[in-house]
């Protein structure tokens, strides 16, 4: 249980709510821990030249580095819900950074591509526990009062992490092989795991709970293979998969995602889904992920654009894109803890409405990029685009987590996690797609190589900017949930 600070307890001359010493450290630990775990999301996206050099494979293999850490996200991620009620906070740390450095270890030996690939898998099984461990034991510990704050903290974990990873891997690369990339990494996952083991405490109360086997599969097939499907798709808008694999795996993909909504629906009965769907039964829940889904689609898709466009269009090498995409990487960072401050104080739709209309203006502008378009400007689109993105991530979970009762705040973390990575797949898939088809279509016309390729970048921006607009309309219907809330009439 979480400890409370007697400065939180009700009293005529009762202090302003405070988190316990004890709990802060332990929040502090998930935070510092889990901005390493995500970093690594991204921070592959630059090195795919170098490793197709080094290991000797073409691009669609090298794509797989990336592709199998997402999969195994999507996969993993899911049963989360159902692990964090059954196991301790001390024991899910532990197994978390346990395989995070295991995968790590293996990466920076790795003898050739498969072996790669596995350590990737290996890696990414422990980035999928951490998010969710986080978000849980946040919203278990921190009083309703101080929750803008803390996610403020959250948010710089989720937003900066990815967004500053190819920036970080860039200068890794500029001076030294690929494998630094893990070699740097892995002395700070040890020293977070040994730490870790000393001082994070089990502050949640466990239940023995089944784990329902079908379920497991079914989330596999369902999460694992849309995602498959969406990257592939995104893959040269699809033109290096083929029909039956791409097609095939958004099927499987689709039916296999039905069938686990029907299983889940029949196992919430009894209390023991793997995922636990009433969540959705709660507005302010369900409003919250849908923009999440946007917000995080316009993020990766820019994520993944943006840098093709430096390089590919303006020819700037990796060093060069990654500091130019840092200023906005900070940005981000530097802006959630105000954010988190004004959630507090305010009504969230003084943050997601101004923050979803800078966004989608952003992305507007960007459907004017020419291979004559300045660098200042650039950068200082990613910039507003950046403190846009800040001002939605930290209002949007912590309204959305928090209008939970506490018995599903892990399957809302598991859901959070998972929506962000089939949103991230989604977007990613149709920026590339669209700028693929629409560069090629304009090469063939006679177009040059450059005005082709910036012409399919600004039909992508173009894809993107319309989905922001469901962001804006969406975001006037965000509230503050009660600190307490009640269970609808009909969510048992």
């Amino acid at each position: 249980m979480p400890s409370v600070d007697a400065g939180a307890l009700p009293g005529p001359a009762a202090a302003a709510p405070r988190i316990a010493p004890r709990d802060q450290r332990v929040i502090w630990l998930l935070l510092a821990a889990t901005f390493v775990v995500i970093l690594n999301e991204t921070i592959m996206t630059v090195a795919i030249p170098k490793l197709m050099d080094d290991l000797h494979i073409d691009a669609l293999a090298a794509q797989w580095l990336s592709t199998a850490f997402m999969l195994t996200m999507a996969v993993v991620i899911p049963i989360t819900g159902i692990l964090l009620q059954r196991f301790t906070t001390r024991q899910m740390f532990i197994a978390a950074m346990s395989l995070f450095s295991l995968g790590t270890l293996s990466a920076a030996l790795a003898p050739g591509f498969l072996v790669l690939v596995a350590a990737r898998v290996v890696q990414a099984s422990g980035t999928a526990i951490m998010l969710p461990l986080l978000m849980t034991t946040l919203m278990t510990l921190v009083p309703p009062a101080l929750r803008g704050r803390t996610m403020g903290n959250v948010s710089i974990v989720i937003s900066v992490a990815p967004a500053i990873g190819p920036t970080i891997s860039g200068l890794i690369l500029n001076f030294l092989a690929w494998r630094w990339i893990f070699l740097i990494v892995l002395p700070i996952a040890l020293i977070m795991l040994f730490i870790g083991m000393r001082f994070v405490e089990n502050v949640t109360e466990t239940e023995k709970v089944r784990i329902d086997v079908l379920s497991v599969i079914l989330s596999a097939l369902g999460f694992g293979g849309l995602v498959y499907g969406l990257t592939l798709s995104g893959e040269s808008g699809g033109a290096s998969a083929s029909p039956f694999m791409l097609w095939g795996s958004l099927a499987v993909g689709v039916i296999g995602l039905a069938a686990f909504v029907a299983r889940q629906l029949l196992l919430q009965r009894k209390d023991r889904a793997l995922l636990d769907l009433r969540t959705f039964r709660f507005p302010i829940f369900t409003v919250a992920i849908v923009l999440m889904a946007i917000t995080t689609a316009s993020m990766f898709g820019v994520i993944i654009v943006l840098p093709l466009y430096l390089q590919h269009v303006l020819h700037l090498d990796t060093l060069a894109t990654g500091l130019i995409l840092l200023p906005g990487g900070l940005i981000m960072g530097l802006a959630a803890p105000f954010v988190g401050r004004i959630y507090d104080r305010f009504d969230p739709r003084v943050l997601v409405v101004p923050g979803s209309i800078l966004v989608s203006l952003v992305l507007w502008g960007l459907t004017m990029v020419t291979e004559h378009t300045p660098i200042a400007m650039v950068v200082a689109a990613h910039v507003v685009l950046s403190l846009g993105l800040a001002m939605m991530f930290t209002p949007l979970f912590t309204a959305g987590l928090g209008a939970l009762p506490p018995h599903l705040y892990s399957h809302g973390s598991a859901i959070l996690g998972t929506i962000q990575q089939v949103g991230g797949a989604a977007g990613t898939a149709l920026l590339i797609a669209v700028l693929t088809l629409q560069s090629t279509a304009l090469a063939a016309g006679g177009a040059g190589a450059d005005a082709a390729q910036a012409g399919g970048i600004r039909t992508a921006f173009l894809a993107g900017a319309i989905i922001s607009l469901f962001g804006v309309a969406g975001s006037f219907f965000i509230r503050k949930p009660a600190d307490s809330p009640s269970e609808p009439a009909f969510a048992h």
